[in-house]
């Protein structure tokens, strides 16, 4: 049960480690606020997006031994990816739920 929740975790930190990369980005700041934002801020999103994927590397680490942790977590960054792409095709403006302190 324990394997499950972390992997679950990995799942949701992909997710929103994949949100935060894409906020990150001039034509999706664009789509989600209607204006690019500052460099500081860009930047804080990035580094959020990194710290968030390699958290979820971390917990499937933790799950499994190194070469499977690596193919699940593979296959959670694609997963993530095509939710993230999906989103912003479809209602950009969801996305702002992982930036709440950034203001339209």
């Amino acid at each position: 049960m324990a394997d499950a929740v972390m992997l679950l975790g990995a799942l949701i930190a992909c997710v929103v480690g994949m949100g935060w990369l894409a906020l990150a980005m001039e034509p999706h700041a664009r789509q989600v606020w209607g204006r690019a934002l500052p460099t500081s801020r860009s930047t804080l999103l990035r580094t959020l997006g990194a710290f968030g994927l390699a958290l979820a590397l971390s917990l499937c680490l933790a799950v499994d031994h190194a070469s499977m942790a690596v193919l699940v977590w593979i296959m959670a960054l694609a997963l993530a990816a095509l939710l993230t792409a999906f989103t912003l095709a479809w209602c950009a403006r969801w996305l702002r739920v992982l930036a709440p302190w950034i203001v339209p």
